[in-house]
């Protein structure tokens, strides 16, 4: 780091307030511990974990005060005592659950994961998360080409990485989301549908009439009742997510375990589909080396597949630090497709 790095800013999140009751902190340059590297962020992103975190109602989350930001992508300043000093100036991405909402991060040397040269340090932001959620979803499913699936929210986050890569394995995609999308993701090669259209579920039958293959459902609620009764034979649902609970006044912890009921008790019945939930943080805390080789590996291939073009990266909007409540709001309201980036 230079001399003239002192301090860092950082956003904190004081509890729950609107996104206007977001603040902007200085403190001293934090010093990586061992086993830690100084990573100056380039590009953050605003996610839905944050969004509900705003509300408290992301499970697991800190008490308040604290810097929301669940993944980045930056520079590594300093390492700390024992640490490989041929890390200093390369450019990495980490998942962090919170603490990337600065212009300056500590992270986990093993959560470390370089990025390939050349790359847009807010496209390679699109991926981070977003990437390896659709890719181990995908690769869990155990699709084939020229099977059929079936994307909630196609255009959010997730969902436009998601469509891409099944695209990529050869999957016929079906894609739901609010008509001014389509366009743009027609030109991904997704068969849009209109996730507000009452007749849905029989327009998707209408495409697929035998099922689908794979439904991607990052909203749960009531009609992950209509994601399932979409399934082909031996077809899979995967749950990624529980928008629906927010807003709803009910504790999400108990949302979640009566959709957990719900799955398991599906998976009783003997017609051969397969429902599940997907879990980022599964085997975090019991098989942390583990969880943490996986998730660089599966890093390192969602980045290189953006490197080759495979994945275009759908960047809604970019903010500064110092924007990040309007970049908060702009991210609620979902009007454009792709991911909310912040550029500290």
């Amino acid at each position: 780091m230079t001399t003239t790095d002192t301090t860092i800013t950082e956003v904190v999140l004081p509890g729950v307030v609107e996104p206007d009751g977001l603040l902007l902190h200085r403190r001293a340059m934090p010093v990586p511990a061992r086993g830690q590297a100084l990573v100056q962020v380039e590009a953050t992103g605003i996610s839905f974990a944050e969004q509900q975190m705003r509300h408290a109602l992301y499970p697991g989350q800190p008490k308040f005060p604290f810097v929301p930001g669940y993944d980045l992508v930056g520079t590594v300043r300093a390492v700390g005592p024992g640490g490989d000093d041929a890390l200093v100036g390369t450019r990495v991405a980490a998942v962090t659950k919170t603490g990337a909402w600065a212009t300056h991060a500590l992270v986990d040397i093993d959560a470390l994961a370089p990025v390939p040269a050349g790359l847009d340090p807010a496209a390679a932001e699109t991926v981070v998360v977003n990437g390896v959620t659709a890719w181990q979803m995908l690769r869990d499913a155990n699709l084939t080409a020229g099977q059929t699936i079936l994307v909630h929210g196609a255009n959010g986050g997730v969902g436009s990485v998601l469509v891409q890569l099944g695209r990529h394995l050869g999957l016929r995609v079906i894609g739901t989301a609010a008509e001014r999308h389509h366009a743009g993701l027609r030109e991904l090669g997704v068969e849009p549908l209109d996730y507000r259209d009452p007749d849905m579920a029989a327009r998707v039958r209408e495409l697929s009439p035998g099922g689908v293959d794979a439904v991607f459902d990052p909203v749960a609620g009531p009609g992950v009742r209509t994601s399932y009764a979409l399934l082909a034979p031996g077809g899979t649902l995967v749950v990624y997510g529980n928008a629906a609970a927010v807003g709803t006044g009910q504790s999400v912890a108990w949302v979640f375990v009566k959709l957990l009921a719900r799955l398991y008790t599906w998976n009783a019945l003997p017609n051969g589909h397969r429902a599940g939930f997907y879990n980022f943080w599964a085997g975090q805390l019991t098989r942390r080396a583990a969880f943490r080789r996986r998730l660089r590996t599966d890093l390192g291939i969602v980045l290189d597949l953006l490197r080759q073009g495979v994945i275009v990266p759908q960047i809604a909007a970019r903010y500064p630090l110092s924007e990040v409540s309007a970049a908060l709001v702009f991210a609620e309201n979902r009007s454009r497709a792709g991911k909310v980036v912040l550029e500290p």
